[in-house]
Order: structure tokens, then sequence, then C-alpha cells
């Protein structure tokens, strides 16, 4: 009697061919869902290695799409998986991978932004996906209203998004998304990724970004006043501060002095702590 060949040998090999996988389904990518289905079974197993050790580690997933990184997943010991997806014919194609590691995969159908996978998770829990990038930013800021739930993020942006993440003052990219972020979590840009590796090509170049939530912010800060801080300041960023923090509703001399910042600094020349400082001055004048 000849076996049904296992979607994910021990070996990591993937079988069978997502190609084929694809074709079963009728799982022609959908531009509505943001989907760009990646094939390379190598490319898949160089992400997750950057997520590090997964044994004992339960890994949620966004997009599987057909399971070319769920497969990768499975195949370096990741203890479950617990993967969401809104496209019922990906649903249907990931049974396989289900079925052929018992208790390893749960596949949850929904919309990321909008249902609650608590419920699903145990044990220390690592974030790994290729994100469909016009959720990406949103997805990643509702993950990080709990920074601690999670060990580490490994995750896919588009490569512009990955360096404002990563981005340091006197940047370009530097903004509001690189100070909170960084505020919360250690920040790595792994590697870039050609168009070339997605079914079908998007229209630009991706970057694999790892973040790992710290066990206390960078500095003390109310978060809400940071990030009106960061709204007022970065929204007229080539402004100085003493004209562009007029937005908070305080008089911006003596915010500044408070937080021992320069009138004539710029958003981009402040690094975290900096901002930190204003949002404890902003959060003391409005007591």
């Amino acid at each position: 009697m000849r076996n049904n060949p296992s979607p994910v040998d021990g070996g990591g090999a993937l079988s069978p061919p997502l190609r084929e996988v694809i074709a079963r389904f009728g799982l022609a990518p959908r531009k509505r869902l943001g989907q760009h289905f990646l094939l390379d079974g190598n490319l898949a197993a160089r992400i997750v290695r950057c997520a590090g050790d997964l044994k004992g580690v339960t890994v949620v997933e966004i997009g599987p799409g057909p399971g070319g990184l769920t497969r990768a997943l499975l195949a370096a010991g990741a203890e479950r998986i617990v993967a969401v997806e809104r496209d019922r014919r990906c649903i249907a194609a990931l049974a396989d991978l289900a079925d052929a590691q018992p208790g390893r995969l749960r596949v949850i159908e929904g919309d990321a932004l909008k249902i609650d996978i608590d419920h699903a998770l145990s044990g220390p829990v690592k974030i790994v996906a290729n994100l469909p990038y016009n959720i990406a930013t949103t997805l990643l800021l509702k993950w990080l209203a709990d920074p601690q739930r999670w060990l580490s993020l490994t995750l896919m942006f588009q490569k512009e998004v990955a360096h404002r993440i990563t981005a340091q003052p006197a940047n370009k990219s530097y903004g509001r998304l690189s100070v909170l972020i960084q505020w919360l979590c250690e920040t790595q840009r792994f590697f870039d990724i050609s168009p070339s590796a997605f079914v079908p090509p998007p229209r630009v170049t991706s970057t694999l970004v790892g973040l790992k939530p710290r066990a206390q912010p960078l500095a003390p800060a109310n978060r809400t006043s940071l990030e009106r801080v960061l709204a007022v300041a970065f929204g007229q960023r080539r402004k100085m501060l003493r004209s562009s923090l007029k937005g908070l509703g305080v008089e911006p001399g003596a915010l500044l002095a408070a937080a021992g910042i320069a009138g004539t600094a710029r958003a981009e020349d402040l690094d975290v702590t900096a901002f930190c400082g204003l949002a404890r001055a902003l959060a003391a004048f409005s007591d």
C-alpha cells in the first residue's frame, strides 16, 4: 500500500508542491485581499529561522494563504500554530496540513483586524507573518497595545514601512511610527525580499523586520500623551518645535523648558527618550 505524502516531512520538505495546491483549490490570488503568495520553500525557511527557536512556542500567522510559510513553521518545530485567514478557499487548502499534523495547526476564519484570538493562545507566543500590506501597520499597532503578550514579532513589510519602523533621528524615514515602536520594542531589519519571490509579484520590495517587546518601555511616558506629542511634532516636521507644538494647547516654550529641549529643535532631531520627556511634561501641564 502506498502512503499519501505528508505536506510536511521530517526534513522540512514541502509536499505536494504549493503550485499543485493552488491549482487544486483554485487559489488565484485576489487583489482585494492583498494576496501575494510566497512559494519559495528555502526563502520561507530563512524567514522562519529569523524568528529563533520555536520549540514549545505557539506561533500566530496572519494570512497563511496556501500555506508556504505555515509549512516552514511546522518543519521548524513550532509547538502549535494559530493561523488567521479570511479567504475560505485557503482554509480548505490548509486542511491537509492540519490533518497531517494533529493538534499543531488551528486555522481561524476571520479578519485579523476584527477578531480576538487570545482565547486560542497559550504559553509563550511569537508572531510570524507575511502581512497584507494594506493592513500591516494597523495590525502591528493593535498588537503593540499589549506588547508583553508576545515573545517576538517577525513580520514582512513594504520596504519603506520597514525603514520607518527602524529609522533613527536625522533620517528622512524617522517619524511617529519609529518613535512609538522603538519606545516599546527593540527593532531589527533582517533582509530585503524581491517582488519575484511572490505570486503575483507586488510592485514593491519587501523587508523582513524583527521586533522584541521590551520588558518596560524605553523611558517613562503616558502613551496617550506621547501619541499627542508625536502627532503635532511630526505633523509639521520641518518646523521648529516651538511652533509645531502649539497644537497641544500648552505654551510650547514652557513645555520645552520643562523637558530640557531647545525650541529651535525639530521633530526629526529628537530621540525616543526626548519625546518621552515631552510627553511627561505635557501630562504634568494637563493635570
